[in-house]
């Protein structure tokens, strides 16, 4: 275990769940992300951390759903992006094949944040480390409701997310009494038909 990610593990913790890699998606992957990030997988797998607030994915899970989200939004248009990690709230940490960590995107407000390059080139891997090294647990706990979240519903499998219901976008408010446990791919699916993604930087509309 490398310096950044044992930094990691120790804000998060060891992972709780766990999904073995295939060979599949080792190879789908290969030059496309970098080879650390791989490398992560390889020894770790797709995992949750800090019971379920923080998670490594499959990008081929998101492929569709983030086609979706980023089809109206100026942005990583010049790029083929990927999910590499998510929260617990449906936060997505997009990753640009091009242009690194390009784009976190939070469902539940139809917002993004681009971020502008840093490392590139040869310099892949270095990122992917710097990635997991600066993650913080409060980037991933919306409003301070993951740990009423988790008393409340219990832990999260690796298809789960924790929603408002109703989103947002349909009258809904942010409360721990509206939080509901849902399937991630079908709910963030349903996020997308709601309303744009807007960039965090614009005036509320």
């Amino acid at each position: 275990m490398d310096e950044d990610f044992a930094f990691f593990i120790k804000r998060f913790g060891p992972e709780t769940s766990r999904q073995h890699v295939p060979v599949s998606s080792m190879i789908r992957y290969r030059n496309k992300l970098p080879g650390q990030l791989l490398r992560y997988w390889e020894e770790y797998g797709w995992c949750g951390y800090a019971d379920g607030l923080f998670w490594t994915v499959n990008p081929q899970d998101y492929e569709h759903i983030l086609t979706e989200w980023l089809a109206d939004a100026d942005v990583c248009k010049q790029d083929v992006c990927h999910v590499i990690a998510r929260g617990a709230f449906g936060e997505l940490y997009v990753w640009g094949e091009k242009s690194g960590e390009c784009l976190t995107i939070t469902p539940c407000m139809s917002r993004y944040s681009h971020h502008s390059p840093v490392f590139t080139g040869e310099e892949m891997d270095f990122a992917v480390r710097v990635f997991f090294s600066s993650m913080k647990r409060e980037y991933n706990d919306f409003e301070g409701l993951f740990d009423p979240a988790l008393s409340k519903l219990g832990k999260l499998k690796a298809g789960e997310m924790y929603a408002l219901v109703p989103a947002l976008a349909l009258g809904g408010s942010i409360d721990l009494k509206n939080l509901e446990k849902v399937e991630i791919i079908e709910h963030l699916e349903f996020l997308s038909q709601l309303s744009p993604l807007t960039d965090w930087g614009f005036p509320e509309i």
